[in-house]
């Protein structure tokens, strides 16, 4: 893995099929949250920070080609992959725009939907974020959100030291980019100021144990992370290779249980 400083993830093919060993964690509470705020067969939907476009086709699935799926998003790495996998599903109703969402002269608007996940974590500007996804909705238009509450529920049982270690560098190293893992407790109250009303909130945490499918979760960011931060230099090899080690050993403990970071789900809809 060569260091990418794109992203404070990074946006290399690892990270690529990393994101998709998590879309697919994560799919069903995704595929409920939309269901729930709306969408359907001709639906207008807008992707903020769409990634390697996983969602984006899942949406562009259920919208159809009567519907339009419009994905935002600045690496071309992962816009190589979303377009190239568009094409070869024959999802030709997706619109890719290679933008940051932080940039002057973005402009989307008149979705029925907008949809943003793990982003305003990791943006210089979570206010302005917020402000274009209102921007992006007609009256009456719903906004979608999965963000992080507390990272910090991130933890093992039996207790693993080195997983809280390491939680705290991926923590700082957010912080150290101009991110906050913490986001929501800045997002909701500004939701109000740009036209957005609540109507549902719902936290969002896994408690897997190794031979449930949403233990991979956290598995493959633990092991793709620690050489990430080894790399960036707030983590130190050895400890690294310790913390991989614990975790292949509590894939064989059945009693192991890994509470995830908790995340909120946010329904929101524009006055």
């Amino acid at each position: 893995m060569t260091l990418d400083t794109d992203y404070v993830l990074g946006t290399h093919d690892e990270e690529i099929a990393r994101l998709g060993v998590q879309h697919q964690v994560w799919r069903s509470h995704v595929l409920d949250a939309w269901a729930r705020a709306g969408m359907t067969r001709g639906s207008r939907v807008v992707d903020f920070g769409a990634g390697p476009g996983y969602a984006t086709r899942d949406a562009a699935e259920i919208v159809g080609p009567r519907g339009q799926v419009t994905a935002i998003e600045r690496s071309p790495h992962f816009l190589e992959f979303a377009i190239r996998e568009a094409k070869r599903r024959d999802l030709s109703w997706i619109n890719v725009v290679e933008s940051d969402l932080m940039a002057d002269g973005l402009s989307v608007t008149g979705f029925d939907m907008a949809w943003c996940r793990w982003v305003a974590s990791f943006v210089s500007s979570p206010p302005l974020l917020l402000r274009r996804i209102a921007a992006s909705l007609r009256a009456g238009g719903r906004a979608v959100l999965h963000e992080y509450q507390d990272y910090s529920t991130w933890r093992m049982i039996p207790n693993s030291q080195s997983l809280t270690e390491f939680v705290a560098k991926v923590m700082l190293s957010w912080r150290n980019a101009g991110g906050e893992p913490n986001i929501v407790a800045q997002l909701l109250p500004l939701m109000p100021d740009e036209g957005l009303r609540i109507i549902s909130l719902k936290p969002l945490i896994f408690a897997a144990r190794p031979t449930d499918f949403a233990w991979q979760w956290p598995a493959s960011f633990v092991v793709s992370n620690s050489e990430r931060l080894v790399e960036v230099g707030l983590m130190q090899r050895a400890d690294a290779d310790q913390l991989q080690s614990e975790f292949r050993e509590s894939a064989h403990n059945p009693n192991a249980v890994m509470m995830t970071p908790l995340v909120l789900e946010i329904i929101a809809e524009k006055q």
